[in-house]
């Protein structure tokens, strides 16, 4: 390296470090945003409490089932549930005080336990929801069916009413003509099982599967188990958010380095430097250094604040780790020099650098990860330069993956890295248009 390319680079950095508001900002947004965003997004280990679902739920039937119905679900730890009335309900929601209005129409109890044995017609639950609390909603269903099917069973198979239905069905088999004499006899003895089980139920019972006259429950458990980078490491989710922020800002930080090119140049300041005997590799290489070393200070001092708040740890491989920051932090520079080739004026450039940003920012999986997109995006995403980026830095850090996958996101980024610079290198043009 020459002195002269040493004396630029120093530059650079000093111009940087001497704006103490810039500096501030381009540490302290990025912790502070990233902070949110793991916290938000589960924390360390999933421990953070989560916010409740608000439902409302109308009883038009005021039958034991549906009180039961309101005391299960009120009874779920991911679930406020309160009682309201129809239109009430249906306000909350449009207005989005609610995500979902659950409606128990009349006579629901007496039809729901008439559909339990037979084929007769199967009452509706009226469901209310905010169409912008999509996942939610899916979410709430799965719980009610759960909930209406332990209630309606428990009283079907041991309360009062499922007494009087089996009564009722036992005459009702004795007296149809339409039945064989095979159909009849089946019938009866499935219901005078059901009632004599009925008989012998009336006090809680452990050991069966209608525990304590509890209903039918799911005939299964799930064990669950997160995988993370090896036994026993539970995942982190500031490791991710702390990634994507730092991407983010840095590349922010970029548009801004290129945004001073511009301005020095219509200044004049690149007219005079091409007076010098320096030529244009050397003098926007310095610029691409420099701005290098700045954005893998600003990461590595990120993870080093995630580390001692949060705990988060590199759980992959460190030279991993380091050559992701390494190849990102050259990408940015090499982005931020782009901007500056094809740039004409600082006002016109920065919106539009700005846009692009958020646009890989989005894509690339800072803001949520990229997993959740849908399918035909996240085939779109591999051409994002941001997308390896993040999904290099959280193998390294939360996955626990070894080196050898951080080659792929390394290559990528230093292939980006080095299409930004030969455009950037080719386009830039010495003096400010018009």
């Amino acid at each position: 390296m020459t002195t002269a390319l040493k004396a630029l680079v120093v530059k650079d950095l000093k111009l940087f470090f001497g704006d103490r508001r810039a500096v501030i900002m381009s540490f302290i947004a990025p912790i502070a945003i990233a902070s949110f965003f793991g916290y938000i997004f589960g924390g360390n280990g999933g421990k953070t409490e989560t916010s409740k679902i608000a439902i409302l739920m109308v009883d038009q039937d005021h039958s034991k089932i549906s009180n039961d119905i309101f005391a299960q679900l009120n009874k779920d730890k991911n679930l406020d549930t309160k009682a309201a009335g129809l239109e009430e309900s249906r306000a909350a929601v449009k207005k989005g005080s609610a995500i979902v209005a659950i409606v128990i129409p009349p006579d629901f109890g007496k039809n729901a336990g008439n559909a339990f044995f037979s084929s007769a017609n199967k009452p509706e639950v009226g469901v209310f929801y905010d169409p912008s609390h999509g996942a939610e909603q899916g979410m709430v269903q799965g719980i009610l069916t759960g909930t209406i099917m332990q209630s309606v069973s428990k009283e079907m198979f041991s309360g009062q009413t499922g007494q009087v239905f089996i009564d009722d069905a036992l005459k009702q088999v004795d007296t149809n003509s339409g039945l064989e004499a095979g159909d009849k006899s089946s019938l009866r003895t499935m219901l005078q099982g059901v009632q004599q089980w009925n008989q012998r139920t009336g006090t809680p019972n452990s050991g069966t599967g209608i525990a304590g006259n509890g209903g039918l429950t799911v005939p299964y458990q799930i064990k669950e188990e997160a995988v993370t980078a090896r036994a026993g490491v539970q995942y982190n989710g500031f490791g991710h958010s702390f990634g994507g922020m730092g991407v983010q800002f840095i590349l922010f930080m970029a548009i801004d380095a290129g945004i001073g090119v511009l301005l020095q140049r219509q200044r004049g300041l690149w007219k005079r430097f091409r007076a010098a005997p320096l030529s244009r590799t050397m003098l926007l290489g310095s610029r691409a250094i420099s701005t290098t070393i700045i954005s893998m200070i600003i990461l590595l001092t990120m993870f080093a604040f995630a580390r001692v708040v949060f705990g988060v740890r590199i759980e992959g491989s460190m030279a991993g780790f380091l050559s992701v920051c390494l190849a990102f932090s050259l990408m940015t520079a090499t982005f931020g020099l782009l901007i500056a080739a094809l740039g004409t004026t600082p006002e016109a450039t920065r919106g539009l650098a700005i846009f692009v940003t958020l646009i890989m920012v989005m894509l690339g999986g800072a803001w949520v990860p990229s997993f959740i997109f849908p399918q035909w995006l996240r085939k779109v995403t591999v051409a994002v330069p941001t997308r390896w980026a993040i999904d290099g830095l959280d193998a390294m850090v939360w996955r626990g993956q070894g080196f050898n996958d951080a080659v792929a996101p390394v290559l990528v980024l230093l292939f980006s890295a080095l299409v930004f610079g030969v455009l950037a290198v080719t386009r830039f043009k010495w003096e400010a248009e018009g």
